[in-house]
C-alpha cells in the first residue's frame, strides 16, 4: 500500500494507541490523516457516521475507538460495553460498504477468545467457548463484528484486515484507577504508595492469573503492517508470544518503581481470564511482524512518561 496515495480516517486517532498509529503513518507518507473527534461525532449513531463518511471520503478506515477499561469498568457497565462497540462498527461497516471503501480495517481484542482457551491461543480457537464473563459483552461485541466483515467480503467483496492485540501499555495511557487496564493501575499505586511511604498497596484477585503486555508503539507498527499485508478479515494476532502471572507483574513493577512495601491480595475480587498468552505463528508468517520492546523496557519508559506528566494528568484521569 502507497500511503502517500491514501485518504486515511482513523477513528479513536486521539486515543493511546491512535495517536501513535497516526504518527507512524506520517512517517510513512500519508498526507491526508483524519481524526473524527467524539464531541461532533457520536460513531455509535448511523447519523454521525454519515456525516463522517461525507466529510473525509476516506479511502482506508482504520477503527481503533472503543468502549473499554479494566475488570472494574466492565463489570459497572456491560450493557454500554456492548452497544458502544457493536453499534460503531455495524455504522462504520455498513457505510463502508455503501460508499466502495478501498479497506476497513478493525482491531479487535484478546478479550474475544473463550475463557479456556488452550494455551499459547490460537486464532482458530476464537469460536470454541464463551469469553470471560466479566468482559465477555466487550469480547463478543469485537467477535461479531470479525463475522460482519467476513460476510461483507463473502457477499459485497469488501477488503478488510482483523487484528487482535493482547493488553497495551506504554506511555501516555489511563492511569485512572478504576477506568484503567493492569499496568497503568499498578503504577499509580505503586508511585503513590513509595510517595507516601505507605507500608503496603493492595491488589485485586490472588495474583495467579496470567497475562501478555504489548507496547503501544510495537501495537501501532503491527496494525499498520496488518492493514499493508492484509486484504480479507482473517483474525491476526498481535502480542510478544510471553506471558507473565499478575503476581510476578506486580513484583516487577513495584521493584521498577522503587516500592518495597508489602503486596497484599483481595481475593474477594476477580482475578479474570486464568491466563492469557497468543500463538504468534501465524502472525508472523502472513505479517513477517515480531514484537520488539521487551516488558521491562517499555515498563520503564511508561513509568517514566508518569513520573513526568502525572500533574498534568491529575485533573483529567484522576477524578
Amino acid at each position: 500500500m502507497n500511503w502517500s496515495e491514501q485518504k486515511v480516517t482513523v477513528t479513536g486517532g486521539a486515543g493511546f494507541l491512535g495517536r501513535v498509529v497516526c504518527r507512524k503513518l506520517a512517517e510513512r507518507g500519508c498526507r491526508q490523516i483524519d481524526v473524527p473527534r467524539r464531541q461532533d461525532y457520536d460513531l455509535t449513531t448511523q447519523n454521525a457516521v454519515e456525516r463522517m463518511y461525507d466529510d473525509f471520503r476516506p479511502d482506508v478506515v482504520i477503527h481503533l475507538a472503543a468502549e473499554v477499561g479494566g475488570i472494574g469498568a466492565n463489570q459497572d457497565q456491560p450493557g454500554r460495553f456492548f452497544f458502544a462497540n457493536m453499534a460503531m462498527g455495524l455504522h462504520l461497516i455498513e457505510q463502508a460498504r455503501i460508499r466502495g471503501l478501498g479497506k476497513f480495517v478493525q482491531t479487535g481484542t484478546v478479550c474475544s477468545y473463550p475463557k479456556h482457551t488452550p494455551v499459547p491461543f490460537l486464532e482458530e480457537e476464537l469460536w470454541n467457548g464463551y469469553p470471560e464473563e466479566t468482559n465477555a459483552p466487550y469480547g463478543i461485541a469485537k467477535k461479531s463484528l470479525f463475522v460482519m466483515l467476513d460476510a461483507y467480503h463473502q457477499q459485497y467483496s469488501l477488503d478488510s484486515v482483523v487484528v487482535l492485540p493482547v493488553n497495551l501499555y506504554g506511555p501516555a495511557d489511563n492511569f485512572h484507577l478504576h477506568t484503567s487496564h493492569v499496568i497503568p493501575a499498578l503504577i499509580r499505586k505503586c508511585m503513590e504508595a513509595q510517595e507516601r511511604r505507605a507500608t503496603s498497596i493492595e491488589c485485586w484477585g490472588t495474583g495467579s492469573a496470567s497475562r501478555e503486555f504489548l507496547f503501544v508503539e510495537d501495537a501501532a507498527e503491527g496494525v499498520l503492517r496488518a492493514a499493508e499485508s492484509m486484504s480479507r478479515p482473517t483474525p491476526i494476532n498481535l502480542g510478544t508470544g510471553s506471558e507473565i502471572s499478575i503476581k510476578e507483574l506486580v513484583k516487577l513493577i513495584a521493584r521498577l518503581c522503587d516500592f518495597r512495601g508489602e503486596i497484599r491480595w483481595d481475593s474477594s475480587k476477580p482475578d479474570g481470564q486464568p491466563r492469557r498468552c497468543l500463538d504468534m505463528s501465524l502472525t508472523t508468517k502472513l505479517l513477517h511482524w515480531q514484537a520488539k520492546v521487551s516488558l521491562e523496557d517499555g515498563l520503564r519508559q511508561t513509568i517514566d512518561w508518569f513520573r513526568t506528566n502525572r500533574d498534568d494528568l491529575r485533573e483529567v484521569q484522576y477524578h
